[in-house]
């Protein structure tokens, strides 16, 4: 059974009640603490994003898997929705290469089972809960292709680096067929300058996963006293929590 269906729909009709106001609140900031719980201890994370619906003999899928292996050799654990398609390709990618390998699911109407390359996943029910824990607990983001909560992620998180309400970290994008019409829609908003020029430089587009590796590690030379990168924090056993283990590939 299912607590939380219904209530991001409910909750977005408007005003209600105080009391059920309250209860909303109380059930989101028990699902950022489920997500701290489940992802304070994996070590420095890479998020790679994309479609579920893409099978294993597609092109975008072997990219994925071909970066996310590519990335764990560099010590970053693969974190993704948990799901199929991308998702999958990118947890494999890790596990392929003997990394770590998570999923930040989201719970859905029709239920996404999660993809078997994954060490740990957690479960959480609000998509605004998601995206700040993906964000909170990434040195960076592959964005491969796909729908609309793939760029919905994808903007809100340039957003938020444009306006300096987060610290600028390396944005990837893949796959420069599929998103031809998104890059020539960000030159349009440069030449009408409802952008900047230096706005536009704040993700690479790219198909070369040398590429994307070569910048990731020119990021973490020039930021290596970054907190997602350095801190590092003990479970506590009276808490119950413990380390992710790595499962065997």
């Amino acid at each position: 059974m299912n607590i939380f269906k219904g209530q991001e729909e409910d909750f977005l009709r408007g005003p209600r009640e105080r009391w059920r106001e309250l209860r909303y609140t109380i059930q989101v900031v028990f699902q950022f603490i489920r997500g701290f719980r489940a992802l304070h201890f994996m070590g420095p994370c890479i998020t790679v994003f994309g479609s579920a619906r893409f099978k294993e003999d597609h092109p975008y899928y072997k990219l994925a898997g071909d970066v996310s292996r590519e990335i764990s050799k560099l010590g970053f654990t693969i974190m993704t929705g948990g799901g199929p398609g991308i998702m999958e390709a990118a947890n494999r990618g890790a596990k392929d290469a003997g990394g770590l390998s998570l999923g930040c699911n989201i719970v859905l109407e029709h239920e996404q089972h999660p993809n078997p390359y994954l060490d740990k996943y957690v479960n959480i029910q609000f998509f605004f809960v998601r995206k700040e824990l993906l964000r909170k607990y990434s040195f960076a983001f592959i964005v491969m292709p796909g729908g609309f909560g793939t760029l919905d992620e994808f903007f809100e998180t340039i957003t938020l680096i444009e306006t300096k309400k987060t610290e600028p970290f390396p944005v990837v994008i893949m796959g420069l067929e599929y998103h031809k019409h998104l890059i020539e829609h960000v030159q349009t908003m440069v030449l009408e300058q409802t952008i900047s020029e230096e706005d536009s430089k704040l993700v690479i587009w790219t198909d070369s996963v040398e590429e994307a590796i070569q910048h990731i590690n020119n990021c973490t030379m020039r930021m290596p006293d970054s907190i997602k990168l350095k801190r590092k924090h003990k479970p506590m056993w009276l808490l119950g929590e413990k380390h992710i283990e790595r499962k065997a590939s």
